[in-house]
This record gives structure tokens, sequence and C-alpha cells, in this order.
């Protein structure tokens, strides 16, 4: 089982761990320490046990506002998934009709009448220009 000396609030401590946890430890003193350098900063020098005792608090009141914020969020998305599935499970929508007028063939039969005349009137206008 490794020993460590962990440092929080300027004072040395021997803790015992796990093989293994020898990373988790260390970053699980520095929360603390930097916790009780936050009080030593505000407060000034206090008993050990007091200041363990004010950094751990502090330590539980963030962990519960992340708590509360981790329940909120997985309740927002249950609720998105709720809603999600139901969407799913929705009917597909029906498709949309569209209607086409239909062109009477006189209309087309005009149409390239009118063009017909065009393309003339063009030729005998551009055989006028090049004399």
């Amino acid at each position: 089982m490794p020993e460590l000396t962990i440092h929080i609030g300027g004072r040395g401590f021997d803790v015992s761990c796990q093989d293994g946890e020898e990373q988790f430890l260390q970053t699980a003193a520095k929360m603390l320490d930097d916790e009780a350098q936050v009080l030593s900063d505000q407060i000034g020098r206090m008993p050990e046990a007091r200041m363990l005792l004010m950094a751990g608090l502090m330590l539980a009141d963030k962990t519960a506002a992340t708590d509360d914020k981790l329940k909120a969020a997985e309740a927002k998305l249950s609720a998105l998934e709720a809603e999600l599935q139901g969407l799913r499970n929705q009917p597909a929508p029906e498709p949309e009709r569209v209607e086409v007028a239909v062109v009477p063939p006189s209309v087309t039969d005009t149409l390239a009448e009118l063009a017909a005349r065009a393309e003339a009137l063009a030729t005998v206008i551009e055989e006028k220009s090049t004399k």
C-alpha cells in the first residue's frame, strides 16, 4: 500500500492509498488544498481540524451544487429523449398533393405559332440589317 505525503493548507499529512490510486489521491488533496488556501487567504491561520472541516464543507457545497446541476441536466435529457421518442412514434405525414394545371393543346399550338412568327421576323430583321 503506497504511502504519500499530501499538503493541505501548508501542512503535510502522511496518508496511504490502494495501488494505482495515487493520482486520484493527489487530485483530491489538491482540491482540498485549494479550498484551504481560500480560507487561509480570507481568515488567516486557524487550527488544523477547523481548516480541514471548513475546506471539506466548501467542497461538499460545491459537490451538492454540481449534483443539483447534474440532476437538472438529466431531467432535461429525459424530457428531450421522451419528446424525441414521441416524434419518432408519430405516423409519417401524408404526402402533399400538388396539382399541376394541364395546358390545353390549343394554347401550345398558339405558342408554337407565335414562336415561328418571331423567328421569321428575326430572320427578316437580320437580312435587312446586313444589307
